[in-house]
């Protein structure tokens, strides 16, 4: 959700993306808003969010496209709304990021950028074994192989539920995007976390098997983005490949 007004920008996202938005006059979680209410029975929103949203000339939304009684709630509170896809349409043939510019009317070949606030130098290789789906994950023999051949430091990057000793694990989002802004190079599976490594600048290797990269691939000049499916037979020496294009050795 957003607002439009030329002089006024407010950012409405679920809790853990909050960090990750540094341009806008302001940002608040979702959760905290009242905003999952809307259209819901017997329920009354808070007047708070009935102000708020009265307050916007113009709210652009990707929430609740699954849900129509949320859109009738949200019009009912004010007409001021623009309900927007979550996702690309099966077959649509477009990068996802061009997809989501072109909603917008923002004009297609973007690279989405996040700015650094408070840079940590550490000027490893960061590798993340994991992402949503295990059917996307390169195996971790292959990622503990790659990084027995790469040349430098390697610090491994873990969510909080994976299993995987000695990783470093972020609970903020804004810090882990500093952390790693400080990298010689990252090798991740399709994940928020490669989008992530690709959005604050670093170069990037991506991973790809059951999901196709010329939809969900990360963008960027130092991005590069590898394929095979099933993702099990994509080679070490791929990867490695990869890895030494994308930082220019």
């Amino acid at each position: 959700m957003e607002s439009l007004d030329a002089a006024y920008t407010e950012v409405w996202v679920p809790s853990a993306v909050v960090p990750l938005v540094r341009f806008a006059d302001r940002v608040r979680a979702i959760a905290g808003t009242g905003l999952d209410l809307l259209g819901i029975e017997d329920r009354q929103p808070p007047e708070a969010l009935i102000a708020a949203l009265r307050g916007f000339d113009s709210i652009v939304s990707w929430y609740g496209e699954n849900r129509p009684e949320f859109r009738e709630g949200a019009l009912a509170v004010t007409p001021n709304w623009t309900f927007l896809k979550a996702l690309p349409p099966d077959g649509c043939g477009l990068p996802a990021t061009d997809f989501f510019a072109g909603q917008i009317g923002a004009t297609a070949g973007l690279s989405p950028r996040i700015a650094v606030q408070r840079l940590v130098m550490h000027g490893a290789t960061v590798i993340h074994p994991f992402s949503g789906s295990r059917k996307k994950n390169w195996p971790l023999e292959r990622f503990q192989e790659l990084a027995a051949r790469l040349d430098g430091p390697v610090k491994w990057l873990a969510g909080p539920e994976d299993v995987l000793a000695g990783a470093d694990r972020f609970e903020d989002l804004g810090e882990l995007a500093d952390w790693l802004a400080g990298a010689r190079v990252y090798v991740g599976n399709d994940s928020g976390i490669t989008h992530l490594a690709a959005a604050v600048g670093i170069p990037t290797v991506a991973l790809f098997g059951p999901t196709d990269p010329k939809v969900w691939g990360s963008r960027g000049e130092r991005v590069r983005c590898v394929r095979e499916e099933p993702i099990s037979d994509l080679t070490v020496e791929r990867v490695l490949e990869a890895a030494r294009e994308a930082v220019g050795t």
